[in-house]
């Protein structure tokens, strides 16, 4: 038998990390929006009155980087990650279960041992006082903690994830597993889209 209750401080952590990570994606997608921003103001300035605002690669890069760590979180508890589901939909639906968990753990622990390499790589940009080889000359470990910052919130939303999930399958909770990890279906993507749509239409950002 399943008790919610017994969990709903866990589930209000998740509803929190939902939200936190909705604001950083649209964070993410706003810096990347002004980096395209920039780099056209400086493809017209550089065409029609031959001077240059200058970095607009290097600064493109730091923004892309930044925008995909930080927008990670959102695609991971929204299930947009791309799995192989040719012969999971023939599979029963205990061991689907068995497998959605042990994908999140897979995932968990690819992350953790890349944000690992990624504080190191901050760190020793702090240590070292490295800078860009640019005109710019920008201190790499603002671009690169900013980047790791986005890492470690994952690592955070991941942990919060496999936790819920892992007493999930424990309880037998099935559908809850699904929901926090499972590939996602296509009457819930349709029904999303619809969603999106008439949010579209009423002018509804959120």
């Amino acid at each position: 038998m399943n008790h919610p209750d017994h969990y709903a401080g866990l589930n209000a952590l998740l509803r929190l990390a939902r939200q936190l990570s909705r604001f950083a994606m649209w964070v993410a997608g706003s810096l990347t929006l002004l980096s395209a921003l920039y780099i056209s103001i400086d493809v017209v300035t550089r065409k029609f009155f031959s001077f240059s605002l200058g970095g607009s690669d290097e600064l493109s890069g730091y923004a892309f980087a930044i925008s995909i760590s930080w927008a990670l979180s959102f695609a991971t508890l929204e299930r947009a990650n791309i799995r192989i589901d040719a012969l999971y939909q023939k599979l029963p639906t205990r061991l689907c279960a068995l497998l959605d968990w042990i994908s999140l753990v897979c995932l968990a622990v690819f992350i953790v041992w890349l944000t690992r390499y990624a504080v190191d790589v901050a760190a020793t940009s702090w240590t070292r006082h490295s800078t860009a080889n640019s005109i710019l000359a920008t201190p790499l470990w603002i671009p690169q903690y900013l980047w790791v910052a986005g890492l470690v919130w994952l690592c955070v939303v991941l942990a919060l994830m496999l936790l819920r999930s892992s007493i999930a399958l424990v309880t037998g909770d099935l559908n809850t597993v699904r929901a926090i990890c499972g590939i996602r279906t296509t009457a819930e993507e349709a029904s999303d889209e619809a969603a999106a749509g008439v949010r579209m239409v009423r002018g509804d950002a959120a």
